[in-house]
């Protein structure tokens, strides 16, 4: 039985399937039975095994699909294929594993991110709406520009936007930045992925972490995942990555939805429709262009150091920065920490006074209440 399995996702390429998270479903609606379901996870981590021996017989970079061609010629009885927020033939061979993963499993933040947002923002003055248009740097410190006109003046800043919104020039960088960094900005690649969430009055679905569809091109796969086995609502969530989460933004809403509860009619026909719908558009909202950055064929690993290393008293950050956890939360927060600490040696070296400058975030911070579930 031929099967081309998709996986989005860095940490899910490193995912031997396991019955008891995932359930998946063929085209026709049936459900794989759970012996395939293991054997499709076992001939998956074949087939890393098989690309990691092509990665050594090449000195040149090619992509991970010219990688998966090669082993499948030599193993017809292996087909698959994966990606990051971005398309095989885009993703680079050398890199594509140079995350480290953190002990633990995966985890999901039943109330989202904004307990730990509330209490690292306490005490601090956040603008918000306040779109920067312009960075000028000086020895004397940094004027920041934004949108509406107005200015902020400081000694040194830290820039954690997004890759994307760097890519696309929406900053304006006085003097412009150096060309090594420019080069950075230009060389690591940025994926989509995107969150379609559909409400239900009532769940039809099985108790499981994950639904899939195997299918045989990368528009028939799915990926559901199921928030009511972790937070007791009735929500499943479909998550288009790479060309397919290009195509999907150029429909309304409405329209994502439907596709969305489209792909899973094909694999639970019962389905009932949803009541409510919410549709992420990461690849063009002006804020993001983009979901994580991913290594690019032919592109060093060290790229992410180069984006992350400061220009004068321009500290950077965000998971684009991070050498050892690239598009993640953890990378982004690690980064943010170092940046900051950076800025602070650099205030401290200019006014040589140790109690100028304090974290925001001291001995007497009281711990953030987190409920997390480990589905």
């Amino acid at each position: 039985m031929l099967i081309e399995f998709c996986i989005i996702g860095l940490s899910f390429l490193h995912l031997v399937l396991i019955v008891e998270i995932y359930a998946l479903f063929d085209m026709e609606g049936n459900k794989v039975p759970p012996e395939l379901v293991v054997k499709v996870g076992k001939a998956f981590e074949e087939v890393l095994k098989e690309a990691d021996k092509v990665r050594e017989e090449h000195s040149v970079d090619i992509s991970i699909q010219a990688a998966f061609s090669i082993v499948f010629e030599r193993r017809p009885d292996l087909r698959m294929e994966g990606w990051f927020a971005a398309d095989a033939e885009t993703i680079s061979l050398k890199c594509w594993d140079k995350e480290v993963l953190l002990p633990g499993g995966h985890g999901l933040m039943v109330r989202g991110y904004l307990p730990v947002i509330n209490t690292l923002a306490k005490d601090l003055d956040i603008r918000l709406n306040h779109g920067v248009a312009k960075v000028s740097r000086s020895h004397d410190g940094v004027q920041v520009t934004v949108e509406n006109g107005s200015t902020f003046m400081a000694d040194a800043a830290v820039i954690a936007v997004p890759l994307g919104v760097l890519k696309a020039e929406r900053i304006k960088f006085e003097p412009k930045l150096p060309d090594w960094k420019e080069a950075a900005i230009s060389d690591l690649g940025v994926g989509v992925e995107n969150k379609i969430v559909l409400h239900f009055e009532k769940v039809f679905w099985p108790n499981v972490e994950f639904l899939g569809v195997v299918a045989e091109t990368s528009y028939g796969c799915s990926y559901f995942l199921n928030l009511h086995k972790a937070t007791g609502h009735r929500v499943l969530v479909y998550m288009p990555a790479g060309k397919l989460a290009r195509d999907i933004e150029k429909m309304s809403d409405e329209a994502a939805a439907n596709f969305a509860f489209t792909q899973l009619k094909k694999i639970l026909p019962g389905a009932s429709a949803p009541i409510h719908h919410l549709v992420s558009r990461w690849g063009t909202d002006v804020n993001s262009l983009g979901a994580y950055s991913y290594d690019k064929v032919g592109k060093h690993h060290d790229l992410y150091e180069r984006l992350r290393i400061p220009v004068d008293n321009l500290f950077f950050a965000g998971e684009a920065t991070s050498v050892s956890y690239p598009g993640s939360v953890h990378g982004a927060y690690a980064t943010g920490l170092q940046a900051a600490e950076d800025c602070r040696m650099r205030v401290l070296e200019r006014y040589g006074e140790l109690d100028l400058f304090q974290p925001a975030m001291g001995e007497d911070t009281v711990s953030v209440p987190l409920l997390i579930s480990r589905m």
